[in-house]
């Protein structure tokens, strides 16, 4: 799955390139990933394992993403919660009929915030799906998890490296479809220069170090997400596993003038902490 897309902005012109793919793995029988690959909304979501109908939860929320976000430039902040809103709902009706189901979410979308800032990248999370940016041949995680080994490991009780033995690594502390409000956590980037945002579902970090999804990236090539895919599937791939790779460049179309400029960016909003 993989797209091009060029906006032609008041203010910038942005250039974007994606794919993604997704695998069952070795071990399980029913692929519960989804993914969009929709300009300008890019994500990934990871149905919850051992909970009924954890693939048609992760493809709500990927179908109700793309009904929500149109194409024809960037979108809103508000649309894409409006999106997460509204699949939450969906998921949560099925209870009822058969008890809890639920999925994660993680994405990257391009929104115009207001008139004087049309560019930015906002990155959002609920769960332990994940994105990353590369950029200056560095990779960084941007999301949080929710999940319970990483707030052991903010209180400091669990080393990051020892979360993947711990009897708690499969638990999830926030998801899509399990409770009345499902609000991500939300960091908003200006569109500068070139990025690259990979989106991914637990199952590929399970298998791949940072550094290891870092060479990837580094080698480059229009196929980087199946490359992920493969490396993980011959790592074992014990579980669903799912990555976008996005490539975007971004290019500020204004003359210099007095007051705002997009070069200066915006103080607090370029990278927001969790939403409460």
């Amino acid at each position: 799955m993989a797209t091009r897309t060029e906006y032609v902005l008041p203010r910038s012109r942005v250039e974007i390139r994606a794919v993604g793919c997704t695998d069952v793995g070795r071990k399980r029988r029913v692929n519960e990933d989804s993914i969009v690959v929709s300009p300008p909304l890019y994500a990934v979501a990871d149905g919850m394992g051992g909970h009924r109908r954890g693939d048609e939860a992760s493809r709500a929320i990927t179908e109700q993403l793309q009904l929500s976000i149109r194409s024809d430039g960037p979108t809103t902040p508000e649309a894409v919660f409006t999106a997460i809103t509204a699949a939450n709902s969906r998921i949560l009706g099925w209870a009822d009929d058969i008890g809890v189901a639920g999925s994660t979410v993680a994405g990257v979308a391009l929104v115009s915030l207001s008139s004087q800032a049309d560019c930015h990248w906002m990155v959002f999370n609920i769960g332990d799906s994940r994105v990353y940016i590369f950029e200056d041949d560095q990779l960084r995680q941007i999301t949080v998890d929710h999940s319970a080994v990483q707030e052991l490991i903010d209180e400091g009780k669990l080393l990051p490296e020892d979360a993947e033995r711990h009897p708690q690594r499969n638990i999830v502390t926030r998801a899509v479809g399990v409770e009345e409000d499902a609000d991500p956590d939300v960091w908003l980037l200006p569109a500068e220069h070139e990025q690259t945002f990979v989106v991914c579902s637990d199952g590929l970090v399970r298998e791949l170090s940072d550094q290891e999804i870092a060479d990837v990236l580094r080698a480059g090539g229009e196929d980087r997400a199946q490359q992920l895919i493969d490396r993980a599937l011959e790592a074992g791939a014990r579980d669903n596993v799912s990555a976008v790779v996005v490539e975007a460049v971004s290019a500020d179309t204004t003359p210099p003038s007095p007051g705002y400029h997009d070069s200066k960016g915006l103080g607090s909003l370029e990278e927001t902490l969790p939403r409460s």
